[in-house]
């Protein structure tokens, strides 16, 4: 890349952009507000920017399976915690799980560094709930309006179309807040050795609420029972040099032979205030709940027992949003988790049309009517089977069209008052986490994480490589020293935040 002047990032009205970090929020931890014009012009374009492939997530494979409850959280009766039916004892519901790389085109190979997608669609009694996530716990950005950013550095140069270490890590440097993220990705935690042996992790922050509306911070999280496996960048070399598709192949086949992969459930959960005690947020996306002070408490169980029968009316086309959630859970106000809940339901609109939903693969297993009508591949009327009036589509009325029904039990209840405008969260750390993941890795696995981010950041300006080996020694002084070495850089002798 070559140094230009600096042109002043403006809106696409001309309106100059005096913020392009944060989302407009009621206070540092609030919600946000649909007013930030310049997030939903931002996040909306973004959405439309591939026709048809996904924009992010594009190279997936998936399967059919069932979700088996517990009917306790840990040791304790789920109906404490959520009035979820799907968590009820003695309940089986359907499921499909796509799994995914995130930011490399549908036919790229299953062994390239990158997080993997991890997305179940829970076919419940109640209605549709779809947990979409990742294999690693935490994200590289924690506030949504940098997300179309990040991309677009993670993606292809627009000119010459080729994916570029300076691109990702000239966004990655100025984004301190990625290290965590890195230390996983570049460790050999980055690249899974199939779909059934890797974790899987709702990453978001969410809630669960009970009969009496009492909520409580949780995370979700899955662990293979058939164990998790890694492969070093050596490892997923040899196998890229024979086989692109090893990770679809191996799941389809797999499943085959009645070897169904399944996975254990666990939740985290946290009482539902800002935790003062913590020097982190706990809604931000980029640190982890550690679990010697908010325990992984089993839930249930997961298998996939069966392949699709047609790839692109089933995987290619199903479509899932951080939105679609039953009663008993519900959103915290965690911002990245209330952006993906705008911007994932708005882009299957998009790729797959307004009427996404009644594709036999996205459509619910229990009964649903609405007064939705019309648009591109309509075919069906919702309600006409339940024998809804078909002549009275709105409500409310005083003929015999859709009622409301009545809540199953007492909404949450959350209360905000703060000043509206563009503020990050308060409590940011952004690297002691990073430091105590690359402490708790063996010497093997250190050895991997130096190697493979020294390869990357050779390709990378000094610049970049100055502030990189600046955010890992703030992580750890071990940490950045050997990053500088394998270099040839002099590592900072007191990195200062």
């Amino acid at each position: 890349m070559t140094d230009k002047p600096s042109v002043g990032l403006t809106t696409r009205q001309g309106h100059p952009v005096y913020d392009n970090q944060n989302t407009r929020s009621v206070g540092p931890r609030g919600p946000l507000v649909l007013e930030d014009y310049h997030f939903l012009e931002k996040i909306t374009h973004f959405d439309r920017e591939r026709i048809p492939e996904r924009v992010v997530h594009a190279r997936g494979a998936a399967a059919h399976g069932v979700f088996v409850p517990t009917g306790k959280l840990g040791d304790e009766p789920m109906e404490r915690y959520s009035r979820a039916k799907v968590f009820r004892a003695g309940t089986e519901t359907p499921i499909f799980l796509r799994f995914s790389t995130v930011i490399h085109g549908g036919h790229s190979p299953e062994t390239l560094r990158d997080p993997r997608g991890f997305a179940i669609k829970f076919y419940t009694e109640a209605g549709n709930w779809d947990l979409v996530g990742n294999n690693l716990k935490v994200f590289f950005i924690r506030d949504p309006l940098k997300f179309p950013d990040m991309v677009h550095a993670f993606k292809p140069d627009p000119i010459h179309n080729r994916q570029m270490n300076e691109r990702f890590f000239d966004f990655v440097s100025m984004s301190p807040e990625a290290t965590h993220m890195i230390t996983h990705l570049f460790s050999p935690w980055g690249i899974p050795a199939t779909y059934r042996e890797m974790q899987g992790s709702g990453v978001n922050t969410y809630k669960l609420v009970n009969e009496q509306g009492r909520t409580q911070l949780c995370k979700f999280h899955f662990q293979p029972r058939q164990g998790v496996r890694n492969l070093t960048q050596a490892e997923a070399e040899a196998i890229q040099a024979k086989d692109f598709n090893h990770a679809t192949g191996d799941l389809y086949d797999a499943i085959e032979r009645g070897e169904f992969p399944e996975w254990d459930m666990f939740i985290q959960v946290m009482d539902d205030h800002e935790h003062p005690e913590l020097d982190w947020d706990p809604l931000d996306v980029t640190k982890l709940w550690p679990e010697d002070q908010f325990p992984l408490r089993h839930v249930g169980h997961i298998q996939l027992n069966r392949n699709p029968k047609d790839y692109f009316n089933e995987v290619e086309q199903a479509a899932f949003g951080t939105g679609v959630l039953v009663d008993g859970i519900d959103f915290s106000e965690d911002k990245l988790l209330q952006g993906r809940t705008f911007a994932y339901s708005d882009t299957q609109r998009y790729r797959v049309g307004p009427n996404y939903l009644q594709l036999p693969i996205n459509a619910p297993r229990c009964p649903f009517a609405t007064n939705q009508r019309g648009g591109q591949m309509s075919y069906h009327v919702d309600g006409a089977e339940q024998g809804a009036n078909p002549h009275v589509n709105y409500e409310p009325s005083n003929f015999d069209g859709l009622r409301e029904q009545p809540r199953t039990g007492q909404p949450p209840r959350t209360h905000w008052a703060g000043e509206v405008g563009r503020q990050r969260i308060e409590r940011t750390n952004d690297f002691a986490q990073a430091g105590e993941r690359y402490r708790t890795f063996t010497d093997a696995e250190r050895e991997e994480l130096i190697s493979n981010l020294v390869g990357a950041l050779r390709e990378c300006a000094a610049p970049i490589q100055e502030k990189m080996v600046r955010h890992f020694t703030l992580a750890d002084p071990d940490y950045g020293r050997r990053v500088a070495q394998g270099l040839g850089r002099e590592a900072p002798a007191q990195a200062a935040e």
